[in-house]
This record gives structure tokens, C-alpha cells and sequence, in this order.
């Protein structure tokens, strides 16, 4: 009899949880059925995405609108830590009021409506370059063949024999390429990326979203770098923020022992793009956790030993370097979160070899000695006649980086690199941009000595940089519309675009002197485009 009650009095008591629970969903949907949709807890619209401009495949913008804190610290102090940081923005894109931005073909992710766009539709920026045969290629592939990359972490891909030329969903083997892999395939003689490039916001969105599973210090260099691998095997190089937008490099600096600045890095890939220069590697900015995207991670012991916490309860670290590698210039996050700038890296050397050559117009790198240009007005009648200035577009190219280099304030420019393969019939890398930008209200004129000195310049920049200074197509208006892509914006402070026009003035008037005292204007503006303009 207790036995039977007891079994009865299990079965009673299931029977009512279960009819408690069904209860219980009852009014739940009751609840959810009589709550107004304009109240319903879903931050989700699913038109909010093409109102906005932006698609709804992005990765960046995708998801719930997370505030992030970005990191503003002051590191030209001896133990400066800044508390002041910037707006708090959406974890997307940042979008200038206004500028509607698209992943579209051939302007990078800019619509009709914007001053970019309607720059590189301008026949200035449509000048066809020379055909592209296999010799002027960095890397003769077959886009049918599939690529794996060596387990040895190294960053050699190689062709797999025994790899089918069609996948299964009928798309070739070149499609299921890297964004990182197809950017080194598609280098030539005569451009870094092409204008019209539909890999490069993929490409950027990489740099600044790809799980990073390696972080190491780069080896050489005046200051902290780090190299980042991705679980594709891409690698980017990650320059830390040293300095708040607004600070600008004391004027009792030397130009060798300024601060490295990452916004620089960021802001100078964009103007080298806007002068269709297009020799620097995409960068993008980045917000990197110091903790679980380099100290757990990193396999670098001289690095791992300088980690340490603040008083202030921040993650710093400072690595091993000849300027600013110490605990009194560490840097810092806020509490682990820090800024930085993700540079593409170039192709491996020991697949396709650069060649370093080192600027005649180098500074001296000393506190008190001049270099030789500094002292002799005619100097460049010197380098005109030594090899490899003395023949092709070599001067003109270099003349094109003074340019850029005069434009953000870069003093720094001892060496450049081409590839080797090219010979010298080629382009001039613009690399190691971060001592740009570090000041806008002083302009350095020394920088623009090789075109002074030559007075030469290619016919297309010097007509780039005229339309440049035009209203429709204002250097300052379009720069700012460039980097408020970027998911560190603002990158730059209004007094450096505004200075950007400034010195922009200054090239052109350097140019109009050199033609006012020309006996034939066609020595100052060198004819490369012809009748292709």
C-alpha cells in the first residue's frame, strides 16, 4: 500500500510540473503577442542596413552596435599616461555625416555621391598603363592550379600537384585564394594595386577584423613593431599608437629620434592612393586587445619578459628596440586595448627579392653635419649623371615620393626599395610612412629639395596636383572622406588636412618658379601620358 502511494504521488507530481511549465508558456506568448512592435527588445532592423548605405554582409558592422573605447594615451612623457580618449563609436566603420560608403568596384567602397568617387572617374586617373605581359608580372601563377601554403609558418605558398583545378562548387582555385595572397599576385612592373582593385576594402576589412594567432616583435628598426599572422597565414605589421591625434613633434626634436606614429601609417597609404601613386601596401587601423591578442599568444621570449601592469592597472609592454624601449615609454592600454595601424606585408624576399637603394638626397643623421645637397645648390646635376638617375623614369619617381613626403612632413626618407626582378624600369616602394603627419603648423621646404634643386616633375603629377587644389576635387575634402572609412577614425586632426592644402600650394609654386625661369617648359613638366590623357 505504501508503495502504491508513493508511486501515485510521483506520477501527480510530474503531471503538475509539466502542466506548470506549459502554463508558464502560455503566458509567455501571450506576453510576446500583445507587446507593440515598436517595443519588442530587437535592435535589428532589417532595412537599417540599405537606409544606411552600408551592406548587410559586413562583416564590421554586423551584429549589435557595441560602444568601444578608443585608447588616446600620451607617451612623450616620462611615465605619461593620458586619460583622455575620444567619442565613444559604433564597432563598424565610421561614416562621415553625409558620405555613404559601399564595397563597389573601382572606387573602394565609395558611392556616386562622393567627392572620391567622382575623383577617380576624372580622366586624370584613367590613363592607361602600359599592357601587362607575363615579364611584368612579380609572380607568373596559373589561376586554375590550387595553392597551399607550407606548415613551416614561413610565408611561401607553393602549388599542390595533385589539386583539382575545378572545386566542387565550380568556382576555380584562384577564387578560394587569401585577400593577402591574391594582393601578391596581382603586383607588377608598373603599380603596387590597380585603380579599379575590388580586392582592396576585402582586403582592408582583413587587416582590421582577421583573428590574430601570432604576435612577434619584427626584428631591425628604430622602434616597436610586431608581426601578426592570421589563421590564413596573412601577416600584417602592427605599429602601437605613441601619440594623441592633436599632439604635434616638439620643434627641438630631431627628425631621427621622432615618435613613429601609426596614424601616420594609415593616413599615408590613403593620400599615396589619392596622387595615384599607389606604392604603399593597404593599411588599416585597429583596435588590439594586449592581453589575448599578444601576451597569451605571442611566442617572442624578449618580448614576453617586458609585460608588466601599471599603476594604474593597465597591461603595458615595450619589447627590445633603439628608441622608446624602456618602462618609462611603454605602451599602454586602457585597461588591455590599444590602437594601432595593420600594414599588408610585401611578398617574402626569399620569392621575390627588393633591392634597397639608398636616397641621394638622405639627410645626414647627425645633430650638427649636413648632407652634401644641403651645401651644393647644384647638386642635382651630379645625381643626374650617375646611374641609375641618368636614364628613365628613376628622378621622376623619386621626385613623386619628395612630393608625398612634403605633403604629411616625413623628414625620414634614407632608403627606398623596388623589386628586383623589375630592374630598374620600375616603381619606387613607399614604405615606413610613420614619421609623417607629426606636424601642421610648420611646413619643412628641405623636403622638397630634389624638385627644387631638378626642377622636374612627371607632366600627370604635376596635372594631378592642379586638379588637387581645385575645389571640387580639394586634397583636405577628399583625404577626410578616405580615412573616415577607417575603423579608427577621426586618424586625423582637422589642422593636418588643413595643412595638407597649405603645402599643397607650396608644390605647385615651386613648379611655377621652375617654369617661370625655364627655357623650355618641357624640361619642368616631363611628358609621360602624351595623348593618353
Amino acid at each position: 500500500m505504501r508503495r502504491w502511494l508513493q508511486t501515485l504521488f510521483q506520477r501527480k507530481f510530474k503531471v503538475s510540473l509539466l502542466f506548470l511549465l506549459f502554463l508558464a508558456l502560455l503566458v509567455h506568448l501571450a506576453m510576446d503577442l500583445a507587446l507593440p512592435a515598436a517595443h519588442r527588445p530587437c535592435g535589428c532592423n532589417a532595412k537599417a542596413p540599405k537606409d544606411s548605405g552600408v551592406p548587410s554582409d559586413n562583416p564590421v558592422l554586423a551584429g549589435p552596435k557595441k560602444l568601444s573605447l578608443r585608447i588616446l594615451q600620451d607617451f612623450s612623457g616620462s611615465n605619461g599616461s593620458l586619460d583622455k580618449s575620444s567619442q565613444p563609436k559604433g564597432a563598424g566603420l565610421h561614416a562621415s555625416p553625409g558620405v555613404q560608403h559601399q564595397h563597389g568596384e573601382g572606387n573602394a567602397g565609395r558611392t556616386e555621391g562622393s567627392k572620391l568617387a567622382a575623383l577617380f572617374r576624372h580622366p586624370l586617373y584613367n590613363i592607361p598603363i602600359p599592357e601587362v605581359t607575363e615579364k611584368d608580372k612579380l609572380f607568373v601563377v596559373n589561376p586554375l592550379e590550387k595553392f597551399s601554403l607550407h606548415s613551416s609558418g614561413s610565408d611561401e605558398w607553393v602549388s599542390s600537384s595533385k589539386a583539382e583545378t575545378l572545386l566542387p562548387t565550380g568556382k576555380t582555385a584562384y577564387d578560394t585564394y587569401p585577400a593577402w595572397l591574391k594582393f601578391h599576385v596581382g603586383i607588377n612592373r608598373y603599380e603596387l594595386y590597380p585603380r579599379r582593385d575590388p580586392l582592396m576594402p576585402t582586403l582592408l576589412r582583413d587587416l582590421a577584423t582577421q583573428r590574430i594567432v601570432s604576435s612577434v616583435q619584427k626584428s631591425g628598426g628604430t622602434q616597436l613593431k610586431l608581426i601578426m599572422t592570421f589563421p590564413n597565414y596573412g601577416q600584417a605589421l602592427f605599429k602601437p599608437m605613441k601619440q594623441t591625434r592633436d599632439q604635434e613633434t616638439p620643434i627641438d626634436f630631431f627628425y631621427f629620434s621622432d615618435f613613429e606614429r601609426h596614424n601616420a601609417e594609415i593616413a599615408a597609404f590613403h593620400l599615396d592612393r589619392i596622387l595615384d601613386f599607389r606604392r604603399i601596401p593597404p593599411v588599416s587601423g585597429r583596435l588590439v586587445n594586449i592581453t589575448k591578442e599578444i601576451r597569451d599568444i605571442t611566442t617572442d621570449k624578449k618580448l614576453a619578459k617586458t609585460f608588466f601592469i601599471s599603476p594604474a592597472g593597465n597591461v603595458c609592454f615595450y619589447g627590445e628596440c633603439s628608441y622608446y624601449c624602456s618602462t618609462e615609454h611603454a605602451l599602454c592600454g586602457k585597461p588591455d586595448r590599444l590602437e594601432g595601424s595593420m600594414a599588408a606585408l610585401l611578398p617574402d624576399k626569399t620569392l621575390a627579392k627588393r633591392r634597397s637603394w639608398r636616397s641621394p638626397w638622405r639627410r645626414s643623421y647627425h645633430k650638427s653635419k649636413k648632407a652634401e645637397w644641403e651645401l651644393n645648390p647644384n647638386y642635382c646635376a651630379q645625381v643626374r649623371e650617375t646611374p641609375p638617375y641618368d636614364r628613365g623614369h628613376r628622378l621622376l619617381d623619386l621626385i613623386d615620393m619628395t612630393v608625398l613626403d612634403f605633403l604629411m612632413g616625413n623628414m625620414d626618407r634614407h632608403h627606398y626599395e623596388t623589386f628586383e626582378k623589375f630592374g630598374n624600369d620600375t616603381f619606387l616602394l613607399h614604405l615606413d610612412n610613420g614619421r609623417g603627419f607629426g606636424t601642421h603648423s610648420r611646413d619643412e621646404l628641405s623636403i622638397l629639395a630634389p624638385l627644387r634643386q631638378c626642377c622636374s616633375i612627371k607632366k600627370s603629377t604635376y596635372l594631378r596636383l592642379q586638379l588637387l587644389a581645385t575645389q571640387p576635387y580639394r586634397l583636405s575634402d577628399l583625404l577626410r572622406e578616405a580615412l573616415a572609412t577607417d575603423p579608427l577614425a577621426p586618424v586625423l586632426a582637422e589642422p593636418h588636412l588643413r595643412a595638407l592644402d597649405r603645402r599643397l600650394g607650396k608644390v605647385l609654386a615651386a613648379v611655377g618658379r621652375c617654369l617661370a625661369r625655364a627655357a623650355r617648359p618641357d624640361k619642368v613638366l616631363v611628358d609621360d601620358v602624351g595623348s593618353r590623357v
